[in-house]
């Protein structure tokens, strides 16, 4: 489990800012981030939670309600099984690089890039051999108001719930496929882009910490939504295709047992959410105040 929590970490890193957008119109304004799931054929019904993946203890708390629905349902189904060996493996890959940082980018390029670590702790020499998804936990490193020792993983809490409660653990996609999107929207270029930008992931971060504690997806959407930290073609790479491709396996995951869903913020709402994509196809999806 120490393992596994260390290398949880490092993956919610990587992929932290990128997740917590967007409200569909068509769903209201209803603050809650826990959705019930049912219709369509389902025996029983499943639930789906929009998470945060890493907060700081002073700020986190797992709601009774999401707690009660995940021990109603007989999976847990996170983005990646981190209960997979095989799964694990790709993740200590994840953040090597065959290609040195400084051999992809030009001698100024590479001694600003230098000068922008400094901001971050650190120095090209240190990280030349990372992957940009290093790069960029960087970013979420400086951007998360607390220590370290003092963070704690959504998921990850949700995830030794489950394993006490004996659930079948499951994920949507796979490790290589996570870090494809990832890559197609953040290269090493856009994530150097991004790492000038950290002062106003600081700004960013705060507010959305309130946002999330009064689980209010709107003001997720008008906070993220913002061509600083992602344009067009990253929302593409990291939300719309993602979205598509885990609701084409959600219902049948929902067939064979009740299921409970924990994903980013970001991708449960939106014109091609998990919501309303669920919703058009059948699936009566509808906000949990309380269980």
């Amino acid at each position: 489990m120490k393992n596994l929590i260390k290398l949880g970490f490092a993956a919610l890193l990587s992929i932290h800012f990128t997740t917590a957008t967007a409200q569909n119109k068509n769903t209201g304004n209803e603050n809650s981030l826990l959705w019930e799931i049912s219709g369509n054929g389902l025996s029983k019904p499943s639930y789906i939670t929009g998470t945060f993946h890493i907060l700081c203890s002073k700020d986190f708390e797992i709601k009774p309600k999401v707690l009660k629905a995940l021990d109603k349902s007989e999976n847990f189904v996170m983005e990646i099984n981190y209960t997979d060996p095989s799964e694990m493996t790709d993740l200590q890959k994840m953040y090597q690089n065959d290609k040195k940082i400084s051999d992809q980018l030009s001698p100024n390029e590479a001694k600003e890039l230098d000068k922008i670590l400094a901001d971050y702790g650190t120095n090209l020499e240190k990280t030349n051999n990372s992957s940009p998804q290093a790069l960029y936990a960087l970013l979420s490193m400086k951007a998360i108001p607390c220590p370290q020792t003092e963070m704690k993983m959504y998921e990850i809490e949700l995830l030794q719930n489950a394993i006490k409660g004996k659930k079948n653990i499951k994920g949507l996609e796979k490790v290589n496929d996570q870090m494809k999107s990832i890559n197609n929207a953040y290269d090493l270029k856009a994530t150097i882009a991004q790492l000038k930008l950290g002062k106003e992931y600081e700004t960013l971060f705060k507010s959305m910490i309130a946002a999330f504690k009064n689980e209010d997806a709107q003001s997720l959407y008008t906070l993220f939504k913002d061509e600083r930290f992602m344009n067009a073609k990253q929302e593409k790479a990291m939300l719309t295709d993602r979205n598509k491709n885990w609701v084409e396996i959600i219902p049948e995951m929902m067939r064979a047992g009740s299921s409970f869903f924990a994903v980013g913020g970001s991708h449960l709402m939106g014109e091609n959410g998990v919501i309303p994509l669920l919703q058009s196809k059948g699936y009566t999806v509808k906000p949990v105040h309380s269980l």
